[in-house]
């Protein structure tokens, strides 16, 4: 499956770090596990990238927000009020929106009983501005202030909705210091499955590729604590089989069943199918490095070839829409109003004779562990081979795929194949700046292209969201006409979230916020 992968940032070792980090390991110690009702087993496909909740960011969030717990959860669409407390029970913005003050919760500690306090909030946010996987959402954090062990204060270079970011899926978690330190000192500190959280449950075991063993944490905060003690997950990368594990009762529930079950799965008494808005996106990124490709003319040919209502179909299996651009339906700062490319490939071809581009040859790439890509690439190759394009598919797995087109970008792939999600429900901040911003180090700009003008725009409405939301929406609604008409993708489509759910049990409903992610304390026997 495509995702998102987690970095690794150089570290500064000094001596005093490595001496506190080695005495911080010696004391961290064995949680103490509740005692309850038994084992819920779990088939998913999510696959760990690394168990360090700072770099994090990836799949491995459908473990980490049940062993980690950010200051505030954002609550599910529809749901008053907006936020939950988490390890903050109240919090409250200046009036300019560039300072925040967050009252943490009494009596949370750590899976080693050491106590949530305002310095460990301090070292958490500090780190993941710094070398976090996804530490780009501090940008607008200036400093952090701890007048008592129970207040941090924020103070912001520029107005930000703070209780969003601070309620963040990556790069938002509080973290034990102890574990901070450990990990400075080795990199591989958290590959054996250790974990520095204070979440309901803490990690049991982990065999890699293989299961991960979750178990509750007897001394966890809230009073209602988890039905089940035990989450005994098997990571089952083909959808099939975990549909098999899941029908068959060797597991409870399976996340990963194929969209192309659902049928089937309907008429199951046993089950309900439910679908939900989610926040994926799939894009495929051109080369904008290599001719032709450097020129929009062309990029806009290849963009018309498509048939968009089949690669949705066939993709999505019914449970997908067209995008516009790469900010998906339901998500700020979408936009109905930006146009779609369609199906127009006479005009196409008229466009690449008239740009002189003959026996055009293109190497597209995609996530072989992606069953939708596997789907809908194909009729990408047959659209382009419409209008005398010839297309050279290659799966591989997105770790790879990342890595070629990361290593030389000039020599790369032509066209990279992604699915996207944003960080947290702002894909300004993350889809748009992400995706296509070309900033002296960006993040996830596979696209290669650099505009001045779209990288402004983009900018401006960042800094303009945490006090003129409507202001920096047409900023952004400009950027995204932009990226209509230079086309550096192609806008595939919009996937709604499909959930299988054994009617036996009742599972936490999907949140948007949190579109990787399981609640497992919430898990009941109906």
């Amino acid at each position: 499956m495509s995702m998102k992968t987690a970095f690794s940032s150089p570290r500064v070792r000094l001596i005093a770090v490595i001496s506190t980090a080695l005495l911080a390991v010696a004391s961290l110690s064995i949680p103490t596990v509740a005692q309850g009702a038994g084992v819920f087993k779990v088939a998913t496909s999510a696959a760990v990238t690394t168990w360090d909740p700072v770099q994090s960011f990836s799949t491995e969030a459908f473990y980490m927000t049940n062993i980690y717990e950010p200051l505030l959860w954002k609550n599910p669409d529809g749901v008053t009020p907006e936020y939950s407390p988490a390890l903050a029970t109240s919090w409250s913005s200046s009036k300019d929106g560039k300072t925040w003050t967050f009252k943490l919760r009494a009596g949370a500690t750590f899976h080693d009983g050491s106590p949530v306090n305002s310095a460990a909030v301090k070292a958490s946010f500090d780190s993941s501005k710094k070398i976090g996987g996804a530490g780009f959402i501090w940008d607008p954090l200036k400093s952090v202030e701890t007048p008592s062990d129970d207040t941090v204060v924020l103070n912001l270079s520029y107005a930000a909705p703070m209780d969003l970011i601070a309620s963040s899926t990556y790069g938002a978690y509080i973290v034990n210091p102890k574990a901070l330190a450990a990990v400075a000192a080795d990199s591989k500190y958290y590959e054996s499955g250790k974990d520095g959280g204070s979440g309901p449950y803490t990690i049991s075991s982990y065999k890699a590729g293989s299961s991960v063993v979750l178990s509750a944490y007897g001394k966890h905060w809230a009073t209602d604590k988890p039905d089940y003690s035990t989450i005994d997950i098997s990571i089952v990368p083909d959808g099939i089989t975990a549909q098999q594990m899941m029908t068959s009762g060797q597991v409870d529930w399976s996340t990963n069943i194929p969209l192309t079950s659902m049928a089937t799965l309907k008429k199951n008494k046993k089950y309900s199918v439910i679908q939900y808005k989610s926040p994926f996106n799939y894009v495929g990124y051109f080369n904008t490095l290599r001719a032709p490709l450097n020129n929009p003319v062309v990029r806009q040919a290849l963009s018309m070839a498509l048939n968009y209502r089949d690669i949705a179909a066939i993709g999505g299996q019914g449970y997908a829409t067209q995008a516009r651009g790469p900010v998906p339906a339901g998500i700020y700062p979408y936009d109905p109003a930006i146009p779609q490319y369609s199906m127009a490939r006479a005009k196409a071809k008229t466009m690449l004779d008239r740009a002189g581009v003959k026996n055009l040859t293109i190497k597209i790439t995609y996530a072989s562990e992606n069953s939708a890509e596997a789907r809908f690439v194909p009729l990408i190759k047959d659209a382009f081979a419409a209008i005398g394009v010839t297309a050279e598919v290659q799966g591989i797995l997105f770790n790879q795929q990342w890595a070629a087109a990361k290593k030389d970008p000039a020599n790369a792939q032509d066209l990279f194949i992604v699915k996207y999600w944003p960080t947290y429900s702002d894909a300004g901040v993350d889809n748009l700046w992400s995706l296509f911003h070309s900033s002296a180090k960006p993040f996830f700009n596979l696209s290669y292209w650099k505009n001045a003008a779209y990288d402004k725009l983009v900018d401006d409405a960042i800094e303009l969201s945490g006090s003129d939301k409507a202001a920096a929406q047409k900023l952004y609604s400009q950027a995204m006409m932009m990226l209509y008409t230079e086309a550096p993708g192609l806008y595939l489509y919009d996937e709604a979230q499909v959930s299988v759910v054994p009617k036996k049990f009742s599972i936490p409903k999907y949140n948007i916020n949190y579109p990787f992610s399981a609640f497992f304390a919430g898990v009941k026997l109906s």
